[in-house]
């Protein structure tokens, strides 16, 4: 797991947003699920929080490990 979010690689980069795009279907049917009912505008709210909250957070965890020429360290 370490090497999955710590790796900079292209192939962990890749694997890593497709994990937040599965994520993303995810949280956007959330509703269907479980069973409730999410309204309509709330749902969209919602699915841009949680993305706009993943984007960033694998940006860090990919970036951390790169030194100023963009190599991994």
């Amino acid at each position: 797991m370490n090497t999955f979010l710590t790796s900079n690689t292209p192939l962990f980069r890749l694997l890593r947003t497709i994990v937040q795009g599965i994520i993303g279907v995810i949280i956007a049917n959330a509703d269907v699920l479980v069973g409730g009912h999410i309204a309509e505008p709330y749902k969209a709210v919602i699915v841009a929080l949680v993305m706009a909250i993943l984007s960033p957070v694998m940006a860090s965890i990919g970036g951390d490990l790169d030194d100023d020429n963009g190599n991994q360290e």
